[in-house]
């Protein structure tokens, strides 16, 4: 018997929980299961593949390389299998799209409310995951909202708009009261930059012309740092329409193209509702152009 045949849902959903848990201990709690079969499981699963999938230490736990791309198909695996439960019970399908930062800004509603009238039988859930592809190289979703560079060695994509940037700025800056700012003048500030996932690189100004940096990792450390006034950020419009927080104000940004916006999926098993989510964008974002 090969392995494929002996690969079990229990030995992925060990993996899963052990790596997004941290530990042995707390993947057992989460799966409410021994410490001891946990262990046995995941030497199991190692077993059946013939390679280790996770670096183990008396503090931690982590992926190897082979394992990164394991747990990726394992996510996506028990997905597709909780999907299966999921229609039999209800007869509906889901539809998931991540997102990092923004869904898909003023558009966010629309959408929601044109999928659900048109596709009843399809539920639609956009859910955020701060991951360079949205979660979707991790197995955690079906589609992923894109505004960065797309990998299209690994992922079809559909280019559905295009967002202007705008400038994030504290209430009480100076710079709040003007209408626009331009491109140079972000040059004199500290910019605050999510390398990861943001749409802002330094590449947007010459080399010998660039703004001081600050790094975050996520959009709410972008909106904490801006909000005390000692940084400035540069986003697209969705941020800007779905992230309004007191004490910030957003300006548009003069002197730089707009941000593309694209839809990736997994180029073997696109979800049957890809070609339908892709038309429909499209439409929203030409509508307001």
């Amino acid at each position: 018997m090969d392995a494929a045949s002996q690969l079990e849902l229990r030995h992925l959903r060990c993996l899963v929980a052990i790596v997004d848990c941290g530990s042995f201990t707390d993947a057992a709690i989460e799966l409410r299961l021994s410490q001891a079969t946990v262990s046995r499981t995941l030497i199991a699963l190692e077993q059946l593949l013939g390679t280790k999938v996770l670096h183990r230490t008396s503090r931690t736990v982590s992926p190897t390389a082979v394992g990164v791309q394991i747990l990726a198909h394992a996510r996506h695996m028990l997905a597709e299998a909780d999907e299966i439960v999921h229609v039999a019970a209800t007869g509906q399908s889901r539809l998931q799209i991540g997102h990092t930062w923004s869904a898909l800004g003023r558009h966010t509603s629309e959408f929601q409310r044109r999928w659900h009238d048109r596709y009843p039988d399809i539920e639609l859930h956009l859910i955020r995951h701060n991951t360079p592809t949205a979660g979707l190289a991790e197995g955690l979703c079906d589609l992923a909202i894109l505004r960065t560079p797309v990998d299209t060695t690994r992922f079809a994509h559909a280019l559905v708009g295009y967002e202007p940037r705008y400038v994030a700025l504290a209430s009480d800056d100076a710079w709040a009261a003007r209408r626009s700012i331009r491109l140079e003048e972000i040059t004199t500030r500290t910019l605050v930059i999510d390398p990861r996932t943001g749409t802002t690189t330094i590449d947007l100004w010459p080399d010998d012309d660039c703004p001081q940096t600050e790094y975050i990792h996520d959009v709410d450390d972008w909106l904490a740092a801006i909000v005390t006034g000692r940084c400035i950020g540069v986003t697209t419009h969705a941020t800007a329409t779905q992230y309004r927080r007191d004490g910030i104000v957003y300006r548009p940004l003069r002197g730089t193209d707009p941000v593309a916006v694209n839809l990736i999926w997994r180029m073997r098993d696109p979800h049957p509702g890809t070609h339908a989510a892709v038309a429909l964008l499209a439409d929203l974002y030409r509508e307001h152009a």
